[in-house]
């Protein structure tokens, strides 16, 4: 696949990206004093070991306004201009919550309902025709069809900030899922997208240089759930501009933060706690205490946490490349759902039991785990 964006300007926003961040790294011990006061170290879902800057969203988000207003194809610059408008509520509501204003969960969902309601109103997009006919038979009443638009589009900007907890994780998925989108785009002709599905990867290295493996930066709130409603609107406004184009497929490259959002809300549903509440049984949390386990106490937290990342990725790239692979079959991308679905559930479950087994302990014993603080309860 030939790249929709010219070299030089992959270099001027992978630049952009990567100096804000830089800056911010460098001047956060200076301006953490004017900061509300917060320590995310002891929260529940709390992965790093070190105070660190959470607000590299904002690098991803000036060199997305950039591509958005510079560097799309003319046909296409109305269009995307008006999109950039629509960033602003989710993206001032999570840069909030990251600078310690305590925005809650609430008022971070309502932020991402407010983006995506003026994104149909001034996009006049919404899902398309699924090509399955139950579903198009639901969706067949535009209100139906922008209600539901609403809930996923802010549920998968929820979605992309739940499974920001290791390094690397959240930034690399948007980065795969970014490059599916423009994959399918350029082989439907649609250049706009791909173009600006393609800025988003330079965007993202720039900050994923400072995040992984050592992470100096947080993509945050802001950069979280403003990337979450970039990728979800590309893959709705390809979908519905494009009819061969299966929007189950591109939807399927949103599977694995999907799936743990739900996995998340079943688990404390059940635990007879609040859907909202913070816990430290992610998919990604999980992978990560195995390790440290599996290791024998011999591989930090910190390393732990950079090499979960590279143990999920595979995972996560492989609904993404079976997302570009049935890009115009909606039935088989439908049927790759439930396989993934099926999978996923299967693995965690397993997983959970296997470490939590009397077999697993007995292992844990002879690999010799030093003592109760990498006997990180599971």
């Amino acid at each position: 696949m030939i790249s929709p964006l010219p070299f030089n300007t992959f270099l001027l926003l992978l630049a952009v990206s990567f100096s804000i961040c830089g800056v911010l790294v460098f001047l956060h011990p200076r301006l953490i004093r004017y900061l509300r006061a917060r320590d995310d170290l002891v929260s529940v879902q709390a992965a790093h070991i070190r105070c660190t800057p959470r607000i590299g969203g904002l690098g991803i988000f000036v060199a997305t306004l950039i591509a958005l207003l510079l560097f799309v194809p003319e046909k296409y610059q109305v269009f995307f201009a008006l999109f950039a408008l629509t960033l602003l509520p989710v993206f001032v509501a999570g840069l909030a919550e990251d600078l310690g204003w305590r925005v809650s969960a609430r008022g971070r969902l309502l932020a991402a309902a407010a983006s995506a309601s003026l994104a149909v109103v001034l996009l006049q997009v919404w899902v398309p025709p699924l090509g399955i006919a139950l579903f198009d038979m639901m969706l067949g009443a535009a209100p139906v069809a922008i209600a539901v638009t609403i809930l996923w589009a802010t549920g998968i900007c929820h979605a992309i900030n739940l499974i920001d907890g290791v390094n690397g994780l959240a930034g690399a998925t948007g980065l795969l899922i970014a490059v599916g989108i423009a994959s399918v785009a350029q082989q439907a002709g649609a250049m706009g997208f791909a173009t600006v599905a393609a800025a988003l990867v330079p965007a993202l290295i720039g900050f994923l240089l400072f995040n992984w493996p050592l992470g100096r930066i947080f993509l945050g709130d802001a950069g979280a759930y403003t990337l979450g409603h970039v990728l979800v609107w590309l893959a709705l406004g390809l979908a519905a501009s494009n009819a061969q184009v299966s929007a189950l497929a591109l939807a399927l490259m949103f599977f694995w933060p999907v799936a743990d959002t739900f996995l998340a809300i079943a688990r404390r549903w059940r635990a007879g706690r609040p859907v909202g509440a913070p816990d430290r049984l992610h998919y990604h949390q999980f992978v990560m205490r195995a390790l440290m386990l599996l290791s024998g106490g011999r591989l930090s937290k910190g390393a732990a946490n950079s090499l979960t990342a590279l143990v999920m990725l595979p995972l996560i790239a492989a609904p993404i490349a079976t997302g570009i692979y049935l890009w115009d079959r909606p039935v088989a991308a439908l049927v790759a759902w439930v396989v993934f679905g099926v999978l996923f559930t299967l693995s965690y479950l397993t997983g959970m039991r296997v470490f939590r087994g009397r077999r697993w302990r007995i292992v844990a014993r002879a690999l010799k785990v030093p003592d109760a603080r990498h006997r990180t309860a599971i």
